[in-house]
C-alpha cells in the first residue's frame, strides 16, 4: 500500500471532508432518482402520506364502480363542504396529538361555540361577524383553561378534557334553553361561510395563485439552503417537478368544482388553516418546540423550552379551531341545536387525524393529515350515503380504516427504530 505523501513545508493539513449521510440526501434530478429516494424512505419507516393517498384513490375507485354519481361535480362539491367543519376540528386535534396528549372536549367546545354564536346573533341582535368572533374567542379561552389545568396543576389531559366534554355540553344545553334550537338567517355572514361559491375565474385565480406561491417559496428556500452549503438542497428541476405534482390535483379540483357551483368558501377556509398551521409547524421556532415537547417533554425542558407554555398554547389553539368548526356547523344547518357537534364529530376528528398519518405516540405528524384524513372519511360517508347504507355500516368501515392506520403507524415506528431513525 503506497505511503501517503507528506504535506509540503508551510502547507496546512486539512481534514478530508466528511461524506454526508446518504439518508439525508434528497436531491434527485431524475424521476428514477426520486423513486429510489422514495423507496429508501419507505424502507426506513418514513411512510409519509403514501398509504392514505393510495387508500383515498382505492376508495374513490370502488365507490365510482358501485355508483356512477360518486365522482360527479355535485357530489364532490358537497363532499368538500361536508368535510370542512370536522376538518377544522381535526387540525386542532393534530396539534394536541403532536404533544402525545388527547383532547376529548373538542366536540363539546364546538357545540358550545355554536350555541354562543346563535344566541348572540339571534337573541341579542349582535352583528353576525361579532357573534362569530365572540364564539371563537370563547373557544380559545376554554382551551387556555384546559391547558393551564393540565400544565400547571398536573391533572392529566384525558381527565381535564373529559370534564370539559361534560361541562361544555351542559353549557350548550343551558344556552339553547327549552326550545333546544335557534335558527339563523340564511342570508347573513354565518350562512355565507358554507353558501358562498367562487365563480370560475376566481377559482382558477385562487388555484393558480396557490401553486405559484408554493413554487416561489420552495425555490427561494432551496436557494438559501444551497447557498448555505447544505447537501439536502433540492435542485430547480426537482422543485419544478414537485410544483407540477401539486398543480395537477389543484387545477383538476378547480376544474371539477367549477362544473357545479364553483370553489366553495368553506373548503378554502379549511385548506387555508391547514396550510397556515403546516407552515407554522415546519417553518417557525414555535412549531419546532411543539415537536420537541411531543418527542420528549423532559428533554425539551432541559433544552430550555418552556414546556408549560407550549402545552397551554396548543390546547388553546385546538379549542379555537373546534370553535370555528362549530360555527361552520351552524352555517351548514342554518341553526344551532342540541345535536350540533353532540354526536360523532369528536370521534371522526380524532379518527381523521390518525388516518391522515399523525402518530398517537406524539412528535410525528403534520397539518395535512387533517386534509387527507378528512377526505378519506368524507369519501366513505358520501359513498355509503349514495349506496343508501346506514350509519352502522359506516361506523364499521371507519373502524377498520382507523385500525389499519394505527397498525401502519406501529409498524412505521418499529421500522424507524430498526433503521436508527427514532
Amino acid at each position: 500500500m503506497a505511503a501517503q505523501q507528506a504535506p509540503a513545508a508551510g502547507e496546512e493539513q486539512r481534514p478530508a471532508p466528511a461524506r454526508p449521510d446518504p439518508r439525508l440526501i434528497v436531491t434527485r434530478t431524475t424521476p428514477a432518482g426520486l423513486v429510489q429516494a422514495g423507496l429508501r424512505r419507505l424502507r426506513g419507516g418514513e411512510l409519509g402520506p403514501v398509504p392514505v393517498i393510495v387508500a383515498l384513490i382505492l376508495i374513490c375507485a370502488v365507490f365510482q364502480t358501485m355508483h356512477e354519481r360518486f365522482l360527479s361535480p355535485q357530489n364532490l362539491s358537497n363532499l368538500t363542504v361536508q368535510v370542512a367543519a370536522v376538518g377544522l376540528m381535526t387540525t386542532g386535534v393534530i396539534m394536541v396529538l403532536l404533544l402525545g396528549e388527547i383532547d376529548l372536549s373538542i366536540g363539546s367546545v364546538a357545540g358550545a361555540s355554536a350555541a354562543i354564536t346563535a344566541v348572540l346573533a339571534v337573541r341579542y341582535g349582535l352583528p353576525e361577524w361579532a357573534a362569530i368572533a365572540a364564539a371563537v374567542g370563547a373557544g380559545l379561552a376554554i382551551g387556555l383553561v384546559h391547558g393551564t389545568i393540565f400544565a400547571k396543576v398536573g391533572v392529566p389531559a384525558f381527565v381535564v378534557t373529559l370534564a370539559g366534554l361534560l361541562g361544555w355540553q351542559g353549557l350548550q344545553l343551558q344556552l339553547l334553553g327549552d326550545d333546544g334550537t335557534i335558527n339563523i338567517s340564511d342570508s347573513g355572514a354565518i350562512a355565507a361561510l358554507t353558501q358562498t361559491y367562487f365563480v370560475p375565474w376566481m377559482g382558477w385565480l385562487i388555484g393558480g395563485g396557490a401553486v405559484l406561491l408554493y413554487a416561489v417559496l420552495t425555490f427561494t428556500g432551496e436557494r438559501r439552503r444551497a447557498a448555505a452549503g447544505l447537501a439536502t438542497a433540492r435542485p430547480p428541476a426537482e422543485v419544478a417537478l414537485r410544483t407540477l405534482l401539486l398543480a395537477v390535483p389543484v387545477f383538476g379540483g378547480v376544474a371539477v368544482l367549477n362544473q357545479f357551483k364553483g370553489v366553495p368558501l368553506a373548503f378554502l377556509i379549511f385548506v387555508g388553516f391547514v396550510v397556515a398551521f403546516d407552515l407554522m409547524l415546519r417553518k417557525t421556532r414555535y412549531g419546532r418546540m411543539v415537536f420537541a415537547v411531543g418527542g420528549g417533554a423532559e428533554a425539551a425542558r432541559r433544552a430550555g423550552i418552556n414546556v408549560d407554555l407550549i402545552r397551554i398554547s396548543v390546547f388553546g389553539l385546538a379549542s379555537m379551531l373546534a370553535a370555528i368548526g362549530g360555527v361552520v356547523l351552524v352555517s351548514r344547518s342554518f341553526s344551532a341545536s342540541l345535536d350540533t357537534a353532540a354526536g360523532e364529530e369528536l370521534m371522526m376528528a380524532i379518527a381523521a387525524a390518525v388516518i391522515g398519518g399523525t402518530s398517537l405516540f406524539g412528535g410525528r405528524g403534520n397539518a395535512y393529515s387533517a386534509l387527507l384524513g378528512g377526505l378519506v372519511l368524507g369519501a366513505i360517508t358520501s359513498g355509503l350515503y349514495l349506496l343508501q347504507m346506514g350509519t352502522p355500516v359506516r361506523y364499521m368501515i371507519t373502524a377498520v380504516v382507523l385500525l389499519i392506520a394505527v397498525v401502519l403507524d406501529a409498524f412505521s415506528r418499529r421500522s424507524r427504530r430498526t433503521h436508527a431513525r427514532g
